[in-house]
């Protein structure tokens, strides 16, 4: 395309047609579309002169200063509820005015209608102010402070050593970042700051040179000319740009000063997530080594699942590695967050990088105030089973107050997952989990109207604009602009605009698709089939150019590249219709900013259903990208819309855009949350267990006890309590832990003596408490002492028979006789009128032997027991706490070296059942004093409680199931997946343990 000498684009319609991309060459015609020389060397946008590209601009420009009256897209402008009736279409036609007319003209409206837009959100909204937010809830004590964690900064960064760090804005995540920026204003009540990763840090190498000496290649040199970049011949890879440093060594005060930078940052103060394994420490640097492996377990594992695909098997080495990156990862963000966070202050989780970041900061702060907010789709329950690490998933997610989702389909397989996968109790609204409820949310996002109205029409814009729709004259123009991936659909809507052709051929030579396709930011592996996604939307460009194009005329545009923000806006303007068939997405921004960019020519919007915007954008025209005929009609049907219809359409849609922003999206969700806090202030879930915690105190502890219920907490709960067997790992766990003179390792049980001799007796490092504290087997003996022997029995005459009573009216149950408690069972029977009889049967015995008789009547699983009252599992941990205890105190002589004030250092005590509370109520008892002479310190704690999340408990932490107790006694205890040890190195140990060895050592060990 020529250029007039003012830079306007050439308004001959014939070099228009000349230079259009469909007028190849005979001499590559043979090639494919994407190595065709005429093909790639012509622009997206004719008539751009050298200033076309945001980043040339800001090269020159500097980020740190914007210019003056040129916006860029971070600059920002609130806009909330209200809607601005837009401007009415431009009766000017192309060739009644000059191109410069014609530029003024849309200038003019454009601030016609920005005006009207920014003056009808002030004058129809009130801002919220913090004093709103605390009358909603007194008691909170909010501070006033917000930490938003989401895994990338709003920058990418170029790094020279000893110079100031090179800020570039970030492609991708628009939407998220105008939140951040308009929670970082003034126009909101909040002290706003992001913790985010540094990202992958771009190293070029300078080469020092003469000057005027020409470079040895270009590769990597900025053109002069930006209508000169290459063109990737690969479609699924970005352009080229210098290569990332294996091993970057970033000193300490190079550190702080891109911390310095980015905490003085105007629009959003950041504070850096350092990543990196380096076991020297960050005192003097840190060394950055395969940057990318941060990202991978999130994105090869739950961002293809979230999407509905599945790898192929493997051996899962490479995937165990993965999820330790991913769980240190979380855990260097806890860590981060725990620096700067005050009580009171809100703490925001954005996306599925960090999943278990909640669950991580309820583990160390149980007080905290926490959203969870997930930007892409939540699978249904079928496919998230398929995750390996499934419950881990929910479970670090369930430590958030409130989570968020874009549409409610999403919310609804959230909730289903936590049911199905987890057996949480749930509803449409929220999870009962950990004594707590976790409430689940619909908040669809925005985007910034207001600021996407104001950069779609500046005048490079209307430059851009004007010549594309030279350049296209005559015909009818369907845009798509998305990434290269194979959830995004480009192959579909290729498939179903060939399909158009052929059922409409009156078309022909009148429509033409131009398609732009930004390379994937997703680590995807080449080897896998259904990531040639690039070479097949080749294939299909190819094939329906070949068969309904000419030399004059190509009916898809296909572009492989990143274009600038300009030629972006200006593709959407120029658009007759925006055509969309994501098969899988979550929020497409692009549907949102195609409505605002269509305010003047009202194109329609085909918008697929799986697309997370459907659910909102309901005058949209909706399709099934499956259905290619479908969406073929549906094309048919946009073209040849009434101009009325058409406008209808899009003042709805506009309606919905300006009203339904990103500042209405994020102070939706915080006032959700402040009503969610104020409604269940005085309940705190009991956090899920710590495991890298654990280990560090474990590892620095010279005296620890061990404390374990038997049935549901090293085994499962059966039918038949006979065959509640400890498994081949239980026994090499106990045994390994056992061995160490540094640990008393007890089993404190309610099952009888012969039970536990039978099928733990062999190990004879063990202590054994026999039917709830009654009978005593201390380590390296075989004698058990009776302590209850002068108690009198009498009452057990008079329990049997009352139990042989309902014995007889439920079929199924029966009665287990220890020798100084008595047990009910019903398991076996009906529940429903086992759980009947037992509260009958409970009421009868308190009412009767339990006044006669100093005994209690205890309520279990599916059992009732009748035991004497001053015999329990809480006697006996004080009894054990308070003898090993003076033990160590013996100990202190003079020849003997004191050992941490001669007490313990490490106390793990581990239960399921109602029986267990006492030994928590005892632990708590023992270790609430606060100013040293407690028997063991809380820090040194661990009680934790096992099975079902609704349960109320005294216990300060919390497991699931009894495999996640023998996962965390093997853990201690080094022993690995297979129960034989740990010789086998990484290969042995378990995923969720390898990631808190990783997480404590640092690094992943050989």
């Amino acid at each position: 395309m020529e250029q007039n000498p003012n830079g306007a684009a050439a308004q001959d319609g014939s070099s228009s047609r000349a230079a259009r991309p469909g007028a190849l060459k005979h001499t590559d015609s043979y090639l494919p579309a994407h190595l065709r020389a005429s093909a790639n060397v012509v622009p997206v946008t004719p008539g751009i002169n050298s200033e076309a590209y945001d980043s040339e601009l800001s090269d020159k420009l500097g980020d740190a200063h914007e210019r003056p009256g040129s916006p860029n897209y971070f600059s920002r402008k609130i806009v909330d509820h209200a809607l601005a009736a837009s401007p009415p279409p431009a009766d000017v036609k192309p060739g009644d005015e000059s191109s410069q007319d014609q530029i003024a003209e849309g200038e003019k409206q454009s601030k016609e209608f920005n005006k009207r837009l920014s003056a009808a959100v002030m004058g129809s909204t009130r801002r919220d102010s913090m004093s709103d937010f605390r009358a909603i809830s007194p008691d909170l004590a909010l501070s006033g402070n917000i930490i938003s964690a989401t895994f990338n900064i709003p920058h990418s960064l170029k790094y020279r050593k000893g110079a100031d760090w090179e800020l570039k804005p970030r492609r991708g995540q628009s939407a998220l970042f105008d939140a951040f920026s308009y929670l970082s204003s003034d126009e909101a009540p909040w002290n706003h700051t992001v913790v985010a990763w540094t990202g992958e840090i771009e190293n070029p190498s300078d080469v020092l040179s003469p000057p005027g000496t020409p470079p040895v290649t270009t590769v990597h040199q900025k053109s002069l000319n930006v209508l000169s970049a290459p063109i990737p011949i690969d479609g699924g890879k970005a352009p080229p740009t210098p290569p990332l440093v294996d091993g970057l060594r970033i000193p300490r005060e190079d550190m702080q000063r891109l911390e310095h930078q980015l905490s003085h940052d105007k629009r959003i103060k950041t504070v850096p997530v350092w990543l990196a394994d380096d076991t020297e420490g960050p005192d003097d640097g840190v060394t950055l080594k395969d940057q990318a492996r941060w990202r991978r377990y999130a994105e090869h594992d739950l961002y293809t699942l979230f999407h509905y695909k599945q790898h192929e098997p493997t051996d899962g080495r490479a995937e165990r590695a993965q999820w330790a990156d991913y769980y240190r990862m979380n855990q260097k963000f806890a860590n981060k967050i725990l620096e700067i966070y005050k009580p009171g202050d809100i703490v925001i989780v954005h996306d599925y990088n960090l999943m278990l970041l909640p669950s991580m900061l309820r583990q160390r702060t149980p007080h905290m105030y926490i959203a969870f907010f997930l930007h892409s789709p939540f699978p249904s329950s079928e496919f998230l089973r398929c995750l390996p690490r499934r419950k881990e998933v929910l479970e670090g997610v369930l430590g958030a107050n409130l989570v968020g989702f874009q549409s409610y389909s999403y919310s609804r397989h959230f909730s289903s997952c936590c049911t199905r996968i987890l057996g949480f109790p749930s509803d449409t609204t929220g999870v009962d989990a950990y004594g707590t409820r976790v409430e689940v949310g619909v908040f669809p996002i925005g985007i910034d109207a207001t600021k996407v109205a104001s950069l779609a029409w500046k005048d490079s814009v209307n430059e851009k604009y004007h010549a594309l729709k030279s350049m296209h004259e005559g015909k009818k123009i369907i845009v798509g602009r998305d990434r290269l991936d194979s959830v995004r659909g480009v192959a579909q809507k290729f498939m179903a605009f060939e399909r158009f052709l052929e059922m409409y051929p009156e078309w022909r030579d009148k429509v033409v698709l131009v398609q732009v396709t930004s390379p994937t930011n997703i680590e995807e592996k080449k080897e896998e089939a259904e990531n040639k996604i690039a070479s097949r939307v080749n294939e299909l460009a190819m094939k329906i150019n070949g068969m309904y194009g000419s030399l004059s005329y190509q009916p898809v545009q296909h572009y492989p590249q990143y274009i600038s923000q300009d030629e972006y806006f200006a593709l959407l303007r120029a658009a007759d219709i925006g055509l969309i068939t994501s098969v899988r997405d979550g929020m497409n921004t692009t549907s949102l900013e195609y409505v605002v960019c269509q305010r003047e020519s009202a194109g329609p919007l085909i918008l697929s259903e799986f697309s997370g915007t459907a659910g909102s954008l309901k005058d949209a025209i909706h399709i099934n990208p499956w259905d290619l005929t479908g969406v073929a009609e549906q094309i048919n049907n946009a073209l040849t819309m009434p101009a009325d219809k058409c406008q209808a359409m899009e003042q709805s849609l506009l309606a919905h855009v300006t009203s339904k922003n990103v500042q209405y999206w994020i102070a939706g969700m915080l006032r959700r949350l402040v009503n969610v806090l104020g409604n269940r202030k005085n309940i705190i879930s009991t956090p899920l267990l710590d495991r890298s915690m654990m280990l560090r105190k474990y590892r620095a502890a010279k005296k620890r006890l061990f404390m374990f219920d038997y049935d549901g907490t090293l085994t499962p709960i059966v039918g038949d309590p006979s065959a509640a067997i400890p498994s081949e790992r239980v026994i090499t766990s106990l045994k390994a832990l056992a061995a160490d003179h540094r640990n008393a390792v007890w089993i404190i049980s309610g099952r009888d003596q012969e039970f536990l001799s039978h099928h733990l007796g062999h190990i004879t490092e063990l202590g054994f408490s026999a039917e709830h504290g009654s009978f005593m087997r201390h380590p390296g003996t075989t004698t058990w002492e009776n302590l209850a022997e002068k108690f009198d029995m009498g009452w057990q005459a008079e329990v049997m028979e009352v139990f042989q009573k309902y014995t007889d009216k439920v079929p199924g149950a029966f009665i287990e006789r220890k020798r100084c408690a008595l047990t009910w069972h019903y398991r076996a029977g009906d529940p429903e009128l086992g759980l009947h009889m037992s509260r009958e049967c409970q009421k009868e015995l308190e009412t009767t032997v339990g006044r006669k008789w100093d005994v209690e009547v205890m309520t279990g699983k599916a059992n009732l027991e009748v035991r004497p009252t001053f015999i329990n599992k809480g006697e006996i941990a004080k009894r054990l706490v308070t003898t090993y205890n003076a033990e160590m105190k013996a100990l202190d002589t003079p020849s003997h070296t004191p050992c941490s004030a001669n007490k313990l250092e490490f106390v793990l005590c581990m239960g399921d059942d109602f029986t267990d509370e006492d030994m928590f109520r005892a632990l708590n008892g023992l270790s609430a004093a606060g100013d040293g002479t407690a028997e063991v310190e809380a820090d040194n704690t661990f009680s934790v409680t096992v099975g079902a999340s609704t349960k109320v408990t005294l216990a300060r932490w919390h497991l699931l199931e009894a495999e996640d107790v023998v996962e965390c006694v093997a853990l201690l205890a080094g022993v690995g997946g297979g129960g034989s040890g740990a010789e086998g190195g990484v290969l042995s140990m378990g995923e969720v343990n390898l990631a808190a060895l990783s997480a404590v050592e640092d690094h992943i060990p050989k």
